[in-house]
């Protein structure tokens, strides 16, 4: 099974978390080989992410979000040997608020078109943003 987008029930449930401060989006991204686009034009599914990134960016700034951290997948050591991951960053936003400011945003809902194109299987994970700690523990 794979997952590019959320339901009803689960962006409930995220709008739910009543906790004040920024957020941290853990994703996790497996693009196609070729972008799937409903009008038939063609792309990479690289390239297709590559337009949603152009296009998102204004809008994650303007909110007041930025990407925190990103990586390149190497090996899954712990996990499902079968599953890797292209793309893989987290995005923080001051808020909940900017999140679903974000989502809601036209310019924004633009550019989604190039992320359903181009993503064949993703995960998205909030996060609370700790300290970080002197070991794994804390």
């Amino acid at each position: 099974m794979s997952y590019i987008g959320f339901d009803k029930e689960q962006f409930e449930a995220f709008r739910g978390i009543d906790r004040a401060g920024p957020i941290h989006m853990l994703n996790l991204v497996k693009l196609r080989d070729q972008a799937e686009y409903s009008d038939g034009r063609s792309a990479t599914g690289a390239e297709a992410y590559a337009a949603y990134g152009a296009g998102s960016q204004k809008v994650l700034e303007r909110l007041g979000g930025r990407i925190v951290w990103r990586g390149a997948m190497e090996l899954m050591l712990i996990g499902p040997s079968e599953r890797d991951w292209d793309l893989c960053f987290i995005a923080e936003y001051p808020s909940t608020d900017a999140f679903v400011s974000m989502i809601k945003d036209p310019e924004y809902r633009e550019a989604m078109e190039h992320r359903q194109a181009a993503v064949i299987d993703s995960r998205l994970i909030r996060m609370n943003p700790l300290p970080v700690g002197q070991n794994f523990g804390g």
